[in-house]
């Protein structure tokens, strides 16, 4: 299991199909958090699972098609890099556009924070 976010498209139409969704979310305890966005269908969810196993679990409890949007994969291994750039923009003094640069390189690796508040 890799820790990573995903994003999926369910056709939520009542607050029954929204609460039946919900309550499936909540049931599964591989997930950290999630986001139902009602208005949109979609939903984003995030924690340690399987992107396509999650998906058929889903499909299985709420009896709606699920639609795969987004993955976005965080190993440890990328913690490490992000980490290890954080670490050397503290002890380096770069210009200040290179130093954009490497935090625009962060912020574009870190993504999934956007979409799970």
């Amino acid at each position: 299991m890799q820790y990573c976010c995903m994003v999926m498209r369910i056709n939520i139409d009542c607050n029954g199909c929204y609460r039946k969704v919900r309550r499936a979310l909540l049931d599964m305890q591989e997930l950290e958090s999630h986001l139902i966005e009602k208005k949109i269908c979609r939903v984003s969810v995030s924690g340690n699972f399987i992107p396509q196993d999650l998906a058929i679990k889903i499909r299985k409890k709420t009896n709606r098609r699920v639609v795969i949007l987004e993955i976005h994969d965080f190993s440890s291994n990328n913690n490490n890099i992000i980490e290890g750039h954080q670490e050397q923009l503290l002890q380096d003094q770069r210009p200040q556009n290179q130093m954009m640069a490497s935090w625009n390189l962060i912020s574009k690796q870190n993504r999934c924070a956007t979409y799970v508040t």
